[in-house]
This record gives C-alpha cells, sequence and structure tokens, in this order.
C-alpha cells in the first residue's frame, strides 16, 4: 500500500488514492496512509457475516467515487457481491509466479519445492484463490542460501516495482481479457 501511494504521489503512478481501507484496527497500513496525508478507515468486521462487511467497504468505496481497488494484505477471500460490484476492477498482488503457489506461504512453498525461480504476480481477483487473469509477473531468482525472509525481501522489492506499473497500466491503457490473459491494444490495430 505505501509503495502505491508513493508512487501516486511522486507521479510515477497516474492515479489518486481516495482511501485506505482495513479489517484489522491495528494494520500498519492504516497508519501509513494517515502519515502520507491518505484517508484511512477501520472497518470492524466482528459479529457481521463476510457479506454484511463487504457491504460496509463497498459502501465507502462507491461514496469516494473508486474506480479500481487494490488489495494489499487483505487475507480474505471476496464473495460474489464485492466482485460484482466491481467487475475486474479488483486487483491483487501475489509474492509468487501464478498460477504456482497461491494461498499463504507462498515463499515457504517455493523454497520447500526446490524451485529455482520465483517471483511475484499482479492479477484481477475473481471468485478463486489467486486465480484471476495476470497483468505482470516478475521473477526472482531462488538462491540455495536462500531463507524465507532473504527470498520475501527480494521478491518485495519486485511487487513494489510491479504493483504500481499494473495499476498504471489498468487505469491507462486499453486491453482486453481473452480467457485468462490480458492483452493489450495497440492503437495501430
Amino acid at each position: 500500500m505505501a509503495a502505491l501511494a508513493e508512487a501516486a504521489q511522486s507521479g510515477r503512478l497516474r492515479a489518486h488514492i481516495a482511501v485506505v481501507i482495513s479489517n484489522v484496527e491495528t494494520a500498519p497500513g492504516l497508519e501509513k496512509a494517515r502519515a502520507l496525508g491518505i484517508e484511512a478507515i477501520y472497518i470492524n468486521p466482528r459479529g457481521l457475516t463476510r457479506e454484511q462487511h463487504e457491504r460496509l467497504i463497498v459502501a465507502e468505496l462507491k461514496k469516494r467515487q473508486v474506480d479500481l481497488v487494490c488489495l494489499a494484505g487483505y487475507m480474505r477471500l471476496l464473495s460474489p457481491y464485492f466482485i460484482g460490484e466491481f467487475p475486474m476492477r479488483i486487483l491483487n498482488i501475489h509474492p509468487a509466479l501464478l498460477p504456482s503457489f497461491p494461498g499463504l506461504d507462498a515463499q515457504k512453498q517455493a523454497l520447500q519445492y526446490g524451485v529455482k525461480v520465483s517471483g511475484c504476480t499482479v492479477h484481477f481477483v475473481d471468485e478463486g484463490l489467486d486465480s484471476g487473469p495476470i497483468i505482470k509477473q516478475a521473477a526472482v531468482p531462488v538462491y540455495d542460501s536462500d531463507t524465507e525472509e532473504t527470498l520475501s525481501a527480494r521478491i518485495l522489492e519486485q511487487e513494489h516495482r510491479i504493483y504500481a506499473e499494473a495499476v498504471d497500466f489498468v487505469l491507462n491503457e486499453r486491453f482486453k481479457i481473452e480467457g485468462r490473459r490480458v492483452i493489450k491494444i495497440d492503437d495501430d490495430n
């Protein structure tokens, strides 16, 4: 979240961040957003169904006329209701080269599997787990000496770079989705 906010404030990302919303009251992103002058809201999920909670989030997003939702550390699957309110307008970043290692502990899975290359993926969110069409990926070598921490740190550097690039692409480029493929439409076509 902070990397996207800094990219927007520096002009590298042609976007305005309207609000940061979290379902975790102590999420570091809320304080980081406030420090950057961005409105930050905690919406308590306790005592609510997933859809009731998401309806509150959607209301806050629509109140601010949000055009694109970017997930960062949101560790819950979104309901069909939420996805339906922002079809192909929700992005997520994942610390693996999807479709490999979806879900939690992607770096640990990569090391356990013995892959030589890992990375990160920005994708559209659909109703599955890390299964939406892929917008952008970055590869990161996996070294024999890597730990979860060292691999995660190198992947995070690439996440910060490609998430802003993917957001800019979705907001400012012409593209189409064919099956699972995101294809840029050139002006020449």
